[in-house]
């Protein structure tokens, strides 16, 4: 009797190391790197001192300093951004960014899901999972984002409206799911703004196409997710419920 053929088995693709130890959780692209050039890295018990040296993710075996190496439980950190903290790991211009809030607090190495530029202020989320955080921050995928908006004068209903529909600034097609008024003083009123998805200071550009500009932007919402009353600077963990419903 003829023996049956061995099933076909499909193998994950070849990516560089550096970038599957970045993909596991376990640091930056740019810390996994450097640990292959410091010769800490090692494949199928063999070290390697290329960070694109070819690896398969979940067949070949990574050591870190001798130890295997295994996807890391996800971790996800929301943090009220402060107005003036830029949103990276290091500023060239030495300027303050978003970890000095995390500073002492034994975190693993965590990426920001998206970006506040750094006059704006509110919900920022942090994870370890670049995957995750690469779908959550996808256009048309990833959940809304709510804006509250302090602005320099009283936008009427028709203008509203209009800046809903959008506009064409420098090449590209700025909007929002929703804009409206929630509150206003003599000379000037806070907006909520629902964006779908988010473009480089898509509401500062979109509401300055429309002479308006925008004396204070905090992001209040990602999802069912709200800042609530988290302290400026402050930062709590999502428990299980609250990823979940992210997704």
């Amino acid at each position: 009797m003829r023996p049956k053929p061995a099933p076909n088995r499909t193998l994950p693709a070849r990516h560089g190391v550096a970038r599957v130890i970045s993909k596991l959780g376990l640091g930056s692209r740019t810390q996994a790197a450097r640990w292959v050039v410091e010769g800490r890295v090692s494949v199928n018990g063999r070290l390697v001192a290329d960070p694109e040296f070819p690896v398969r993710q979940g067949v070949d075996r990574i050591e870190i300093a001798g130890q295997e190496q295994a996807p890391a439980d996800r971790l996800v950190v929301m943090l009220n951004k402060p107005r003036g903290l830029v949103t990276t790991t290091s500023d060239d211009q030495g300027r303050d960014t978003v970890y000095h809030c995390f500073e002492g607090a034994g975190l693993p190495w965590l990426a920001a899901v998206g970006r506040l530029d750094k006059a704006s202020e509110g919900l920022l989320l942090f994870s370890n999972d670049p995957q995750w955080a690469a779908t959550l921050s996808a256009p048309g995928v990833g959940p809304d984002k709510t804006y509250h908006v302090q602005v320099d004068c009283i936008p009427d209903a028709e203008k509203l409206e209009s800046m809903e529909r959008g506009a064409m600034v420098q090449g590209t097609r700025l909007s929002a799911k929703s804009i409206r008024v929630l509150r206003q003083g003599q000379k000037n009123a806070w907006l909520e703004v629902v964006l779908e998805e988010g473009k480089n200071r898509q509401i500062r550009r979109l509401l300055d196409a429309f002479g308006i500009s925008v004396l204070r932007l905090v992001r209040v919402g990602i999802g069912p997710l709200q800042l609530g009353n988290l302290a400026k600077g402050k930062w709590r963990r999502l428990a299980a419920d609250e990823v979940a419903a992210l997704q």
